[in-house]
């Protein structure tokens, strides 16, 4: 029996009817049939993407834009407000739709609804535009009728999703400048004007001061081994790469940026932001607590977080609550613990968390703007410290050869 070469290897993440993480390759026609195929054996898809091989292998995963993800959701609650139909409005936005990914996204929706999909199954099946707590708000929307509200409030997230990340991105972007600029001041000294004094003194025959015998070392080794420098950087970004790419890797990883000081504390806030934010909203969305835990826990954007919410939703599971699982990873800060609490004991878990996700987004403000504060600086002063050091070793030494020559 041959083959059919028309079917797709597609890499999967879910959770199986207990609860627990399963991973393996399904085959099938396209992203959605494979997500459907899931679906029908029992199991609840959590990530999916195409099967690349080593040959394939990609740094980056390209990903439909937050903003366009942001502006269709806006589009379409608008559209569905004012009563149009569903399928009308998406083949407009199609028509007004600039990017390439999402316009094809959006045809793809289309035929899915035409096929007799739900909106939520078919946007299932382009995890490159929709996460999955989109989809599982989503799900519940259709089921209680308010998919337009919804839109505009996944619109809302986003909107808010984008401007943190901003934030951000802009407070890096001048101390990222700065100590770009002083790698590439070190590199030129020690690559191509360093390694003319060196000639200079050995000319000379001075007897150099031990600042100046190690700045000529440094160049020395710089402009000797300049390959191997090289090359261990590209390991380095290579396994750094590889890392993210697998969940030990990655875990590992965020477990170290936890551990940094300042930059930890402002990944722990921007966490506990995002996973208080997006079960605040699937639990409003009417999503029950046991899946509303399985797809924050995929969005929480850390290995670590991850992996403790899906053990306490395991110890929930059992009967064990929420509050005391979530006391026990020493994860959570104790406005945060005591927020779950209450909470969990008055039934108002996603207004308490909604509460949090606002009262930690002040918090990622004022983290963002003291690290700020703290990185320009140091970068300022490092980048001070190598300039002044190799002003001194030269100055030293040229004020001892002329001292040399004048005794001579």
């Amino acid at each position: 029996m041959s083959r059919d070469k028309s079917l797709i290897k597609f890499a999967y993440k879910a959770l199986d009817q207990t609860g627990a993480r399963v991973s393996g390759v399904e085959e099938a026609s396209s992203l959605g049939a494979a997500h459907i195929a899931l679906i029908e054996r029992g199991l609840e898809p959590l990530e999916m993407a195409p099967k690349t091989s080593v040959l394939n292998f990609e740094i980056t995963r390209k990903k439909v834009p937050r903003k366009e993800v942001m502006n269709f959701s806006r589009q379409l609650g608008v559209f569905m407000k004012a009563g149009i139909p569903i399928m009308e409005a998406l083949e407009v936005i199609a028509e007004e739709t600039s990017g390439k990914m999402l316009r094809a996204v959006v045809a793809d929706l289309i035929e899915s609804l035409r096929n007799g999909d739900t909106f939520a199954t078919a946007a299932s099946g382009h995890p490159e535009a929709f996460p999955n707590y989109y989809v599982g708000i989503l799900e519940s929307a259709e089921l209680t009728g308010n998919l337009d509200i919804v839109l505009n409030q996944l619109a809302d997230y986003l909107d808010r999703d984008i401007k943190a990340r901003g934030k951000i991105t802009a407070a890096l972007i001048y101390p990222s400048v700065v100590a770009a600029m002083s790698v590439v001041t070190v590199i030129i000294l020690a690559a191509f004007v360093l390694p003319r004094f060196v000639t200079f003194f050995k000319s000379m025959h001075a007897k150099l001061p031990l600042a100046t015998r190690l700045l000529m070392g440094f160049s020395g080794f710089v402009s000797h081994w300049w390959f191997v420098i090289f090359a261990l950087a590209v390991v380095l970004v290579g396994g750094f790469a590889t890392m993210r790419r697998s969940d030990a890797g990655k875990a590992t990883l965020d477990s170290w940026i936890l551990k940094v000081p300042v930059i930890g504390e402002l990944a722990q806030v921007a966490v506990l932001e995002r996973v208080c934010r997006i079960l605040s909203s699937l639990l409003k969305a009417g999503v029950d607590l046991p899946r509303s835990m399985a797809v924050t826990a995929e969005s929480a954007n850390n290995a670590v977080y991850r992996l403790a919410l899906e053990q306490i939703r395991e110890e929930m599971m059992e009967g064990q609550g929420l509050a005391s699982p979530i006391a026990r990873t020493g994860l959570f800060p104790g406005a945060a613990k005591q927020m779950f609490r209450v909470g969990e004991e008055t039934g108002t878990l996603d207004q308490q968390l909604e509460v949090a996700a606002e009262y930690y987004s002040q918090e990622l403000d004022t983290k963002v703007d003291r690290v700020t504060s703290l990185f320009e600086p140091a970068v300022i002063i490092a980048m001070g410290i190598v300039v002044g050091f190799v002003a001194v070793a030269l100055i030293s030494a040229m004020y001892g050869i002329y001292n040399q020559v004048k005794v001579g």
